[in-house]
């Protein structure tokens, strides 16, 4: 049986046809679908503050190249998996909590030439279905913000990783100046997410039995990013592509709160890449 907090971050992500609806969407904004593009999709594909660029910073920081077998935690609609596969040819299997998502993601991978590189699995990340030992990378990008069990999160990470092994992180975390503004992108009320201080990250990273390697404060940049987001939605309105497809109509709420999160010390944000 789910828990409760897992029903409710399904619910908060869930939309129905989510494949069709992007689609759609791509074909409205004068693309052709039968012949998508990595670029095509990027407006929509990577479900995170500063998109792509974050995660060939990330991919870099990791050293990720083609021998490297990848585990993608919270991969959403697969813009992560599809673009490492793509840009380093290596074998990207993500697993997300939303069905919905794994659906299209495996849609959309299709569309661009990729099920070769890429596979999805519906599936909790503090229960990884996989074997020890399996990945030489574990990956997540904003993910657990929405995973109260953190303890049990790395520790299933860990548990999966090769010896030797890389965990690179791409997270929002809590900042030093008070509370969360909801709605945000991954929870629309405090009951779905779950932050926590960078030293306490970085205390249950080595309690798990990482060691560190790299740690990245990306806040101004993200800050610089967001501000200018805003100001587009703000000056041209919700453009035909965008996370708006993914979160519906109050992701505009969303992003001016995230907006002002940053600007406020209200969340900060990390790169971290990690060895077991």
């Amino acid at each position: 049986m789910q828990s409760p907090v897992n029903e409710a971050i399904q619910t908060h992500y869930t939309r129905t046809d989510l494949g069709d609806i992007i689609l759609a969407a791509l074909e409205k904004a004068g693309k052709d679908v039968n012949h998508l593009t990595p670029e095509d999709l990027a407006p929509i594909d990577e479900f995170h503050i500063r998109g792509r660029a974050a995660t060939l910073e990330l991919a870099q920081a990791a050293g990720l190249d083609s021998t490297k077998c990848v585990l993608d935690v919270g991969s959403g609609v697969g813009g992560t998996s599809r673009c490492l596969a793509q840009q380093f040819g290596c074998h990207v299997t993500g697993i997300d909590l939303t069905e919905e998502y794994c659906r299209a993601a495996a849609i959309l991978s299709s569309r661009i030439g990729l099920t070769h590189l890429t596979d999805y699995y519906q599936g909790d990340a503090t229960q990884l279905p996989f074997p020890d030992q399996t990945f030489d990378v574990v990956w997540t990008e904003h993910v657990a913000m929405n995973i109260p069990d953190k303890t049990q999160l790395y520790q299933e990470m860990y548990r999966v990783l090769k010896p030797g092994g890389t965990l690179a992180i791409y997270d929002v975390l809590a900042g030093p100046s008070g509370p969360v503004l909801f709605p945000v992108p991954w929870a629309r009320t405090p009951d779905t997410s779950f932050l926590v201080q960078p030293d306490e990250l970085r205390k249950l990273l080595e309690e798990t039995g990482f060691t560190i390697t790299d740690w990245s404060d990306t806040t101004e940049r993200a800050r610089t990013w967001f501000v200018s987001l805003a100001e587009k939605i703000q000056k041209e309105g919700l453009p035909s592509l965008g996370f708006h497809i993914l979160m519906g109509a109050d992701f505009k709420v969303m992003a001016q709160n995230q907006g002002r999160n940053l600007q406020e010390g209200r969340i900060v944000l990390a790169q971290i890449v990690a060895r077991k």
